[in-house]
């Protein structure tokens, strides 16, 4: 299974960002059984506990966490896939 999002890959713009989630969509619609998270109880765990320790992935990668990611579009988008159709 490879991942929708390799350690040196950049996201540069919306359209890129968009591109990615439809990867990652099409792989977890093609191998979801195998993902460590596949409920999405699970996913959302995951997700705020590497948040919170991507520090740590991104010194093992040899990069700096970007300081000026626009976490609040993230969370925007997040919540609003709650209901958005």
């Amino acid at each position: 299974m490879t991942s929708p999002l390799a350690p040196g890959d950049h996201i540069a713009d919306r359209e890129a960002f968009v591109a990615f989630l439809a990867r990652l969509r099409a792989d977890y619609e093609a191998n979801g059984a195998q993902w460590e998270n596949p409920t999405l109880d699970d996913f959302l765990g995951a997700l705020e506990a590497w948040v919170d320790g991507s520090d740590g992935w991104y010194r093992n990668f040899g990069h700096e966490l970007p300081a000026a990611g626009d976490w609040t579009f993230f969370a925007r988008a997040l919540t609003a896939a709650r209901i958005y159709e």
